[in-house]
């Protein structure tokens, strides 16, 4: 018998293309909705801890690089430095920060700081991959990856409490809505179907502990294995005998160190793939942090392969999205140019003209009357709200890609079927259900069949 089934990849045995599946995903309504609703529970957080601002700020022209505080020239956007530009700054940075914090004339939020730092930091990177020159993309790329590193560390440094809270909120509501994204992106890119918003977030819930309790087990584990260090390092205290107790049972610290190394490489590179194992599996933590850390080590080059390929290709749909967006606004404008009256004097002082970089436009003066005020508050809470769309679309296309992912190192190592995904009571049960809803009715018999009359048996080929 010859097999008629048509190969189901695009190019044979090259499973990457499958990646570009990713922003068919990402635009989904339910996901989007998802990563909106994340978003808009975490900016609500941080700008209602920002009443009480605490982050220092200077204006810029009373700054000038290689001055006392050694920062760089401060956005144009804004005219203005922060504790967080000082302290990435070249130079003793908690020297800067404290001379800082002893001459600003003004105050701002964690959450309004690390926002405006977190997006120059993207678009950073992000424009320097479009300059294709490796000799651009590489060092802009790491750089903004290690200021985002620092911009936490500094946050956790001098803003301790703010940020403890700040982070839970975000990690337990991303553990939400990322479970729930991975559950509806491993049933569409296995199976086709596309589950109901309700039964992603009944997943959600159900896993959210497995889900969170994942990327802080190997961080558990290098915690108990570093005490044994410290221990050591304790030890080496004792007169006369700590030194001897330190040399003799180093062998066993830098045992411990390579026990450290691997937990923590398998970690940061098999933290994308923790949520998905567990959308695909239905299982727990502990197997999600096994299947993540054999996928890594097993097919490392592979894996960095597809992961290069997803930054890539959401880097351009990133633009693509963000340019729909400012073309939605400015087409609105230009709209409405048409129909103010008085040069749009009016349109000018509640939406000053939006652009690529700046889709709520240029800073300007406050509207003199309240009416306007008003007006330009709501202007700018839709704009916001656009902008919130093209923010959830990157956290969609994020857990997508790297479900897309996980299912094509999946197949590597385990040769398991691209289309095999667990179904959990829930979901299995309701598959009777859908068949029936699918089927047609039986034709009904014949009657002379009925009347007893004998029926000429089918006729078989061989």
């Amino acid at each position: 018998m010859v097999d008629e089934k048509e190969p189901v990849l695009p190019l044979g045995s090259f499973l990457f293309p499958q990646i570009f599946r990713s922003f068919r995903m990402a635009i989904q309504p339910s996901k989007l909705l998802l990563a909106f609703a994340a978003l808009a529970v975490i900016c609500v957080a941080g700008w209602v801890m920002d009443l009480n601002p605490t982050v220092a700020v200077m204006d810029a022209p009373a700054v000038r690089p290689g001055s006392d505080f050694g920062v760089q020239p401060a956005p144009a956007d804004t005219g203005l430095i922060t504790e967080l530009d000082v302290y990435v700054s070249p130079g003793d940075s908690d020297a800067n920060v404290i001379a800082l914090r002893q001459t600003a004339n003004a105050r701002t939020g964690v959450f309004a700081t690390l926002w405006d730092f977190g997006t120059r930091q993207f678009h950073t990177a992000l424009y320097a991959i479009f300059a294709l020159d490796i000799s651009i993309v590489v060092p802009s790329v790491v750089q903004s990856v290690v200021h985002c590193i620092e911009a936490l560390i500094w946050a956790f440094t001098y803003h301790v409490i703010y940020s403890i809270i700040f982070f839970a909120i975000v990690v337990v509501v991303m553990a939400l809505a990322g479970g729930a994204i991975c559950r509806i992106a491993a049933m569409q890119f296995a199976r086709g179907e596309k589950p109901r918003l309700v039964e992603a977030v009944r997943f959600g819930v159900r896993k959210f502990t497995a889900i969170l309790a994942a990327p802080v087990t190997p961080v558990a584990v290098i915690v108990v294995i570093g005490l044994f260090i410290v221990g050591l390092g304790l030890a080496g205290n004792i007169p006369f005998v700590g030194e001897l107790l330190a040399g003799l049972f180093l062998s066993l610290a830098l045992i411990a160190g390579f026990f450290i190394s691997v937990v923590l490489i398998g970690t940061v590179a098999g933290l994308n793939l923790m949520a998905p194992a567990i959308a695909y599996e239905d299982s727990d933590c502990f197997d999600a942090v096994s299947r993540s850390f054999s996928y890594v080590y097993a097919k490392p080059w592979r894996m960095g392969f597809y992961t290069v390929v997803a930054v890539l290709y959401g880097a351009i749909c990133y633009i693509f999205v963000r340019f729909f967006a400012f073309l939605l606004l400015w087409s609105v404008y230009r709209f409405l140019e048409v129909g103010f009256l008085g040069d749009n004097l009016k349109l000018h002082a509640i939406w000053p003209e939006p652009t690529f970089a700046e889709f709520a436009g240029a800073a300007a003066a406050a509207p003199e009357t309240g009416s306007l005020w008003l007006g330009a508050l709501l202007i700018r809470l839709w704009v916001l709200a656009v902008v919130g769309l093209m923010v959830s679309f990157l956290i969609s296309f994020y857990f997508s890609a790297h479900t897309v992912i996980y299912a094509l190192i999946r197949n590597r190592v385990d040769h398991t079927p691209l289309d095999e995904v667990y179904l959990y009571s829930d979901e299995a049960a309701l598959e009777p259900a859908r068949l029936e809803t699918v089927s047609e009715p039986l034709p009904a018999e014949p009657e002379q069949e009925a009347a007893g009359e004998p029926q000429e048996s089918p006729k078989t080929s061989e």
